[in-house]
This record gives structure tokens, sequence and C-alpha cells, in this order.
């Protein structure tokens, strides 16, 4: 018979209360919210810098995805909630300390925004939905036309408010997880930065497959592999800050390095959804025949995979002394 002392029994699974709260659709939300975020912050910036005629897929074909995107985003939320009656009372309210007050105003103001965006483009990207307007059109008291020419005419105030609005929508998905000080993996500054150049990027991929202009795809390539460079540099740093941190740290750290979501970050995330298609994008800008489409795909997967890998892999981390 062996006889052991525990001094504490903090060590021992599942005694310290435990809780996996966040499930699949806050990994699909902070991945759909970085994608509408990329993708208006290029439309904007380019508009901004008139290159509507020289990239139209950025500008009036790819921002089709922000709307739908924040729309699917936001109804995975709600379904997530447990008290929906009471969603409301995030809008009774502004706390600046808040996070998810910061993320709920800015989704109220995006979301509407995007839809204005794509709007004002309707005529020219989509000629066939133009004639199936004129129906309504024959309605004069919902004035279709005299609207469309105000968001024409306002479209360089719209850009000048999305440009800081898709930046804080975009850094805001991973201050969200970094605010959590009681979850060691997420508890670094690294986050904000590192979700919002990840969403740069799946955002970047998004236009890419609209885009069939040739100086625009090699634009938004070499935008695209700064963005996989960056995010591989933040990734780095996020490793060595957690090298260089406490035991703590250090424990969390094993959840990715040699834990249960080693093969799913380094496989899916690092290789598949960063190295490969940055190969693949380099070597169609130095010459090399390659589909856009591949690259494009492996950095949505990748994007989305990462936040369902951070969400659950945070979760399973804790402070026990």
């Amino acid at each position: 018979m062996q006889e052991e002392i525990f001094v504490s029994g903090r060590h021992i699974p599942n005694i310290d209360p435990y809780l996996q709260i966040w499930h699949w659709e806050i990994s699909l939300y902070l991945f759909l919210g970085g994608l509408a975020a990329g993708v208006l912050f290029f439309a904007a910036l380019f508009y901004l810098l008139k290159k509507e005629d020289e990239m139209p897929a950025t500008v009036k074909y790819a921002p089709i995805i922000a709307p739908i995107a924040l729309i699917i985003g936001l109804a995975a939320l709600f379904f997530d909630l447990t008290h929906k009656l009471y969603v409301w009372q995030l809008y009774t309210t502004v706390r600046i300390q808040s996070p998810m007050s910061w993320g709920a105003w800015v989704l109220l103001i995006t979301t509407p925004i995007s839809i204005l965006w794509v709007f004002s483009y309707y005529r020219e990207t989509y000629p066939k939905l133009e004639a199936k307007l004129q129906t309504f059109k024959r309605l004069k008291f919902l004035k279709l036309e005299t609207f469309e020419k105000f968001l024409i005419k306002n479209r360089k105030v719209m850009a000048i408010a999305l440009i800081p609005l898709t930046l804080v929508l975009g850094i805001y998905t991973g201050i969200l997880l970094s605010a959590f000080n009681a979850r060691p993996l997420w508890n670094t500054a690294i986050l904000g930065p590192l979700f919002l150049t990840s969403g740069l990027s799946t955002g970047a991929a998004g236009i890419l497959l609209f885009t069939k202009n040739h100086f625009e795809r090699t634009l938004i390539s070499k935008i695209d592999l700064a963005l996989i460079f960056i995010e591989l540099a933040l990734i780095v740093h996020m490793f060595m800050s957690m090298y260089a941190g406490s035991q703590v740290q250090l424990e969390a750290m094993e959840v990715l390095l040699g834990g249960s979501y080693t093969v799913m970050f380094f496989v899916f995330v690092i290789i598949l959804g960063l190295l490969v298609p940055f190969t693949l994008e380099l070597s169609e800008i130095i010459g090399f025949k390659v589909p856009i489409i591949a690259p494009a795909i492996l950095i949505l997967i990748g994007g989305l995979i990462f936040r369902i890998v951070m969400v659950n892999a945070g979760q399973l981390t804790r402070y026990l002394y």
C-alpha cells in the first residue's frame, strides 16, 4: 500500500470549478467579424485612394461579403447567448473599459454601413438585380433612386467612417479574449494585433476570390504576403512572451506545444493556413501559374481554425496557484 500526502488537491482534474462556456458559435463569430472588417477596410481604403476603377473587386464586388458575414456572425453570437431576451441591455450604456461594450456598439454602426455601401454600388455590380427592382421603383414612396443618389454622394463619408470602425472591429475580436485574465493562454496583449492582422489577411483572401484583374490580384497578393509575415511574427512573439512568463503561462503554452491542440494548430493554421498560401502567392508574383483560389481558400480555412483553436484551447488553461 502506497501512502500519499496531498498538500493541495488543486492539481487534480475537475477539483476546481470548470466551465467551458464558449463553443463553435463564438469561434465562427470572431472569424466572420475579422473577415468583414478586413474586406471593408480595404474597400474604404482604396476608395479614398481613388482606386475604385483599378480595384473594382476590392471596392465594389467583394464588400458583399461583409454584411452577409456580419449578419451570420451576429446570428451565431445571439444563438450562443443564454439570456437572449436581454441582449438589448447592451445598448443602454457605454462602458469604455468593457471590450464587449465596444464590440456591441461598433457592430451596431458597422453592419448597416456595410449594407449601405453595397447598395450604393448595386446598379454597377448587379445589373440583373437592378432590373428586378424596377417593380419597387414604381412605388414612388420608397424613393429608392433618391436614396441611392444620396448614398453615392456620401460614399466618402462612409469610407472615412469605415477605416477606424473596421480597425476597432478587427482588434476587438482579439481583445475580447485577452480581457479574460483567468485564462493564461488568452492573457496576452498580442492577441489584439494578431487577430486584427489575421482578419485583414482573411479579408484580402476574400477579395482574391472576386478579382479577375491582374493588377488588383497582384497588389492584394503582395499586401497579403506582408500580412502573413506579420501574423507569423506575432505568433512567434506570443510564444516567446509566454515562455518568458510564469509557470502558469508555460503550462498554458503546452496546450499548443505538445498538447491536445498541437497538431491542429501547426498543421492547419501554421503550415496549411499561413506557410503554404505564402509560398503559393509568392510563386504567383514571381511568375508561376497558381490558381488564386488555392491560397485564398487555405487562408480562410486557416483563419477559422485559428480562432477555433484559440477559443477552445484557451478555455483549457487556468490558474492553479
